[in-house]
Order: C-alpha cells, then sequence, then structure tokens
C-alpha cells in the first residue's frame, strides 16, 4: 500500500469482498438450519464481515469536521434509508411480507439499520473523536452496557448503533501506518487464512446453534436468554475474537486491482438492491427446492457472486444512482 491508489485498490478489493459475503450470508440464511457447514459458515461470516464494513467505514470519516459534512452525509446516507424505508415497506406488502401498509421511518426493515446506524455513528464522532483513544474505551463500555436495558433493540437501530459503534471509531482512529503493519507482518497472508481457517473450525465445534443473535447486536442479553451480570464479559470477548478475525481478514486482502475490483466503490447499490432478489426468491420458491438447494455449495457461491456483479455493473449504478445518490 505505498501510494494512495495502491491503498484505493486494496479498499476496494476488500469491500467487494465483504458485500459478496453480505449477499452470500443473505443467500444461505435460510438454508442453515439443515445444513451444520452453511450454520458455521454463515456464523463466521456474521462474525466478522459486518464490523470490518463498519471499521473500513469509520476509517474514511476522517473528514467529518469539515465544512459541509454533515450535510453530505444527510444526502449520502439519512435520505437514501429514508426513501429505501418507504419502498421496502411497499415491497413488503406487495410480496405478502406484511398484511398491511405501514410506513415506519423509525424502525428500519432489514439490512436498512446499515444506514441508520451509520449516520448516527458520524453523528457521534463530533462527540468522541475529541476524547481519541479514551472514547474508543468508552465506546466499548456503552456497547458492553446497552446488552443490559432489556427494551433496547432495532427502534432507531439503538442497540446495533451502541454495540457495532467501536468498530466505527476505531477505524476512524486508525491511520495509514497502523494498517500497513497489517500487510508487513511475515507471512501475513498465511497467518490471515490460518486464523480464518481456526475460526471456521472453533465455530463448527464450539458455537452454539442458539447464538446467532449475539452475532447481530440487536436485541438485549435479556432477550437472547442472559440476565447474569456476566453477560457483558461475553461481549467483550465477542469484540476480541472479532478484532482477531479482522484482523485476519485485512491480512489476505490482496493489493493489486481485478475485474472486479470496481465493484468495491459501488457497493452500496449491491447493499440495498440485493435484499429484493433475494426475498422475492424466497416469496416464489418453496422451502422443499429451498432445502434441495442447501448442499450446492458451488451454486450457491456462484449465485451470490453473480449478484454482486449485476447489481454492481456501471449500467446499475447509472439508472439506480438518481434514487440511491440522489444525482442524475
Amino acid at each position: 500500500m505505498a501510494s494512495s491508489t495502491r491503498r484505493s485498490l486494496y479498499f476496494d478489493n476488500a469491500k467487494f469482498i465483504l458485500i459478496f459475503l453480505v449477499v452470500f450470508g443473505h443467500v444461505i440464511s435460510p438454508l442453515k438450519g439443515n445444513d451444520d457447514f452453511l450454520f458455521s459458515l454463515y456464523s463466521v461470516i456474521f462474525l466478522f464481515h459486518m464490523p470490518a464494513f463498519i471499521l473500513i467505514s469509520g476509517y474514511f470519516s476522517k473528514g467529518f469536521n469539515k465544512k459541509g459534512y454533515l450535510l453530505k452525509t444527510v444526502k449520502k446516507i439519512l435520505l437514501p434509508y429514508l426513501i429505501f424505508q418507504v419502498i421496502y415497506s411497499i415491497f413488503y406488502y406487495l410480496n405478502g411480507h406484511e398484511s398491511t401498509l405501514n410506513f415506519d421511518l423509525l424502525k428500519p426493515h432489514w439490512t436498512l439499520w446499515f444506514l441508520l446506524s451509520l449516520f448516527s455513528w458520524n453523528l457521534l464522532l463530533y462527540i468522541f473523536a475529541r476524547l481519541n483513544w479514551i472514547g474508543f474505551i468508552i465506546a466499548v463500555a456503552i456497547g458492553i452496557g446497552i446488552g443490559y436495558i432489556d427494551n433496547v433493540g432495532s427502534y432507531l437501530s439503538l442497540s446495533r448503533t451502541f454495540v457495532f459503534f467501536p468498530y466505527f471509531l476505531l477505524g476512524f482512529l486508525l491511520e495509514p501506518k497502523h494498517l500497513k503493519i497489517v500487510k508487513k507482518v511475515k507471512y501475513s497472508t498465511v497467518i490471515g487464512f490460518v486464523i480464518l481457517l481456526c475460526t471456521m473450525l472453533l465455530v463448527g465445534i464450539l458455537f452454539p446453534k442458539d447464538g446467532i443473535p449475539w452475532l447481530l447486536g440487536d436485541t438485549s442479553y435479556a432477550n437472547m436468554g442472559l440476565k447474569e451480570l456476566s453477560s457483558g464479559l461475553l461481549r467483550s470477548s465477542q469484540y476480541l475474537v472479532t478484532l482477531i478475525v479482522i484482523f485476519g481478514f485485512l491480512a489476505i486482502v490482496p493489493t493489486n486491482g481485478f475485474k472486479m475490483t470496481v465493484i468495491g466503490q459501488r457497493t452500496l447499490y449491491v447493499y440495498l438492491l440485493h435484499g429484493f432478489i433475494i426475498k422475492t426468491i424466497q416469496t416464489i420458491v418453496s422451502d422443499d427446492v429451498l432445502d434441495d438447494v442447501s448442499d450446492h455449495y458451488l451454486m450457491l457461491i456462484i449465485f451470490s457472486l453473480g449478484l454482486c456483479i449485476l447489481l454492481g455493473n456501471y449500467l446499475i449504478q447509472k439508472y439506480t444512482r438518481p434514487l440511491i445518490e440522489l444525482r442524475l
């Protein structure tokens, strides 16, 4: 990552891989209950893919105190959230997912929590950025403490906002020299693969079937069946493990450009649009058919990759930009 261009390629590669994992995770979500391998794969993906995405988002938010940044954030994040919240409400009503047409702008549909939380994280920087690393420690403490509030949940994406904020703030605090270390460590790529493979094996052996809500961060400890004071220790351990896995992931991300690297610049399009295709398929296709394809791993990978290529295409960007970026 010697030059700015090389760093850009590195992060575009990282974002492309992560958006593929987002799509793939959502593709296998309804299938994981009948396949232990898919369940382990899903668990590993959800352990780190959004935290890594959030960390990278924080890394590129260093100009938050520049003139016009807040207005730009409203236009690029909050307004698309409001637009797609309305669209998803209509979509869920038409496909039968919701029995009534209800526009609730304060309780985000499915993947839209990320936009609402992302807007909140940018606002929180105005407070926490001044505190530097002490702010990070406070953010971690809040992320652990929020789980003790029983009624915290998806309303305004409050739970996820505070649970995942430490990753965003960490990304903001990291400097290029810190990320260079990840690639400069001797045998970093090998170490990265070993970390990811070991995580996969340990998750397959140790991770409980009812542990998925811990990875989603959208509810309290009590709602996940734990009311003990020690519940916070589990989340603090999760923070540590997730950071190790993120390090492993960043270590294997290539720094050279590839044909699909450009999709890393269009991840918002893939993120916002892939849900309509996946949810439509889940509505049309029977559960028996979904069960039949659950062990066709290569087909699931190719389908997920195809969705990323399709929705990350220049033409999709061109014709949906007015809706997503509010630009002609």
